[in-house]
């Protein structure tokens, strides 16, 4: 068990900061360190957007992204095609997404995928809210954008299903070779899927 190395307030600090993703324990020491270096510039503000983030944050009933309003300022964008939805599993995809600029559609984030061992159910996730906006006469195509994991794969397969009625176009991302990938440095997977979702050059 290691010491404590400052007082309680400080050893919180570093606990909670320890329970982020891709920070342990050295990590949020030095975190927590360069907060309290940095009070005036960085833990004063960072606490006042944690509190307020904790108070007005909510989740869209629309598409399920998170923002300070409802419906949130993706789902209220006039400029994005309504007749495209992106199927994504969490916020964080989502967030990926549309750091890349090439999503001009809606979302939808279902809430994690299905999964026998995790005990992940179709009840689980929000397909039924999908199936009711992919029922929408206006949407014409809806993109799966999920893993290529085994149960990514399987989630893509339930919802094609779902979908099946309907008078709209279900793809998927394109799995393959990187942009910039040299391919001595893939996967067989990888190089299989590129092989058999060859384009036209």
């Amino acid at each position: 068990m290691s010491r404590a190395i400052a007082g309680p307030e400080i050893e919180r600090l570093i606990q909670l900061l320890s329970k982020l993703p891709g920070l342990g324990p050295r990590s949020a020491r030095r975190a927590a360190l360069h907060l309290v270096k940095k009070r005036e510039a960085l833990l004063g503000p960072l606490a006042e957007a944690m509190a307020v983030a904790k108070e007005r944050i909510v989740v869209c009933s629309s598409c399920g992204n998170v923002d300070t309003s409802d419906p949130c300022s993706l789902c209220r964008d006039p400029r994005r095609e309504d007749g495209l939805i992106v199927v994504v599993a969490d916020i964080g995809d989502l967030w990926a997404l549309e750091r890349s600029g090439a999503v001009p559609g809606r979302y939808h984030v279902l809430g994690g995928v299905l999964s026998a061992l995790d005990g992940v159910r179709p009840e689980h996730l929000s397909f039924d809210q999908l199936v009711k906006r992919a029922s929408d006469p206006a949407v014409k195509e809806v993109i799966l954008a999920l893993s290529a994991t085994v149960d990514g794969q399987t989630t893509a397969h339930f919802i094609t299903e779902l979908l099946a009625h309907l008078p709209l176009k279900v793809t998927k991302l394109a799995h393959g070779v990187p942009v910039g990938g040299e391919l001595d440095y893939l996967d067989d997977g990888t190089l299989a899927a590129a092989i058999r979702q060859r384009t036209g050059f």
